[in-house]
């Protein structure tokens, strides 16, 4: 179960880390090749941005994490429920819960950093 709470965690840090701003700065040689309307497959893919690729990517690890964290708030449940009044059981379970509510409010709020820092740019 420890080992879980570290997968939580290290998969929110992944995701927070992924709201650093990435710069570029190779220039577009295509920019005068591509007429507009142009319809060619090396036209409409020199077209993509950069948050057509990070979005996808962030949108998943979203999605994983909040899985994660569905199932371990779950397990803790379950645990809460057949610890049977064992203090050290109800403490586990109590921390099971809160590290996993922990971890999804992170995950979205760097989810949240990721989408607001990529729309500024």
């Amino acid at each position: 179960m420890r080992g879980i709470k570290y997968i939580v965690l290290t998969l929110g840090l992944i995701v927070f880390s992924l709201a650093v701003p990435v710069t570029v700065g190779a220039q577009n040689v295509l920019s005068d090749a591509c007429p507009a309307g142009s319809t060619s497959v090396l036209c409409t893919q020199s077209q993509k941005k950069l948050e057509d690729y990070i979005k996808p990517i962030v949108n998943t690890l979203l999605f994983v994490l909040g899985a994660i964290s569905v199932i371990m708030i779950i397990l803790g449940g379950i645990k809460y429920t057949t610890s049977s009044g064992d203090t050290k059981n109800v403490e586990s379970a109590k921390n099971t819960i809160m590290y996993a509510v922990i971890g999804l409010v992170v995950a979205i709020l760097a989810g949240t950093i990721v989408n607001f820092v990529i729309g500024i740019f």
